[in-house]
């Protein structure tokens, strides 16, 4: 059952459990991010005291506290002085930032986040296939018509082109699967935006757009998760040759 922002410290640390010795501050921080994005604690409420916690986890409350002051920076806590140190939000809203936190300060394999992207917008296309309600689609359609209309403004192209796949992720209709995708894309993006550098690569990526824009349409979704598969080795491509370079 949920512990409330009116839960006592008692419910709070015995759900932690004591780590194996010598456990550095990550494990520490680790243990109380599975804790607070696991649903049972709400928003607002206080946690145990420093030297609660470190008894709980059985380590130093110097490790307690480090870890504290990490999750604070990521915006998961909030340490008041002369109050205690509260958690901020809904396991909903932590989960997609905790995720992006640790992509961003773990070592990071481009070639990986590629594959797990192209994984991902596949089944976008697949969900949104059937999923997509008119007003999705004509908002898919006024984002590929923006394609249509950069007229050489590769900036403005690569604008609509982002803007397609966010939507397209809307209309798959699933929060978790396009937290993720964004997650990915946000990593990438730095590579994303200078992917289409010339007319010719302009074109090709509009020509499989509306490829996936057309399947979409009919409902059919085998074919825009074939579609997306094909944009998807294209655009891969294009992003490893700017590595190379």
């Amino acid at each position: 059952m949920p512990v409330d922002a009116s839960g006592t410290s008692d419910a709070i640390a015995g759900a932690l459990g004591a780590l194996p010795g010598g456990s550095p501050v990550s494990e520490v921080a680790r243990r109380l991010l599975d804790l607070f994005t696991g649903g049972s604690i709400a928003p607002g409420t206080r946690l145990p005291a420093e030297r609660h916690l470190a008894a709980s986890l059985g380590v130093g409350r110097s490790a307690v506290r480090e870890a504290l002051a990490a999750l604070e920076l990521l915006g998961i806590v909030d340490v008041r002085p002369g109050s205690g140190t509260y958690l901020r939000g809904a396991a909903s809203e932590l989960l997609p930032q905790t995720l992006r936190w640790g992509l961003l300060i773990g070592e990071r394999n481009t070639a990986e986040l590629l594959e797990l992207r192209s994984g991902l917008e596949i089944y976008v296309a697949r969900l949104a296939a059937t999923r997509a309600s008119d007003e999705a689609r004509a908002v898919l359609g006024a984002h590929l018509a923006g394609m249509r209309d950069a007229d050489g403004d590769l900036a403005a192209f690569a604008r609509a082109d982002f803007d397609f796949h966010l939507a397209l992720a809307d209309a798959a209709g699933n929060a978790t699967l396009r937290d993720l995708l964004h997650v990915v894309r946000s990593l990438l993006q730095v590579y994303a935006d200078r992917a289409v550098h010339t007319a010719e690569d302009a074109a090709l990526a509009l020509a499989e757009h509306e490829a996936i824009a057309r399947a979409l349409d009919a409902r059919d979704a085998d074919g825009a998760a074939s579609a997306m598969a094909v944009h998807m080795i294209t655009a891969a491509e294009r992003l490893r040759g700017l590595l190379a370079e």
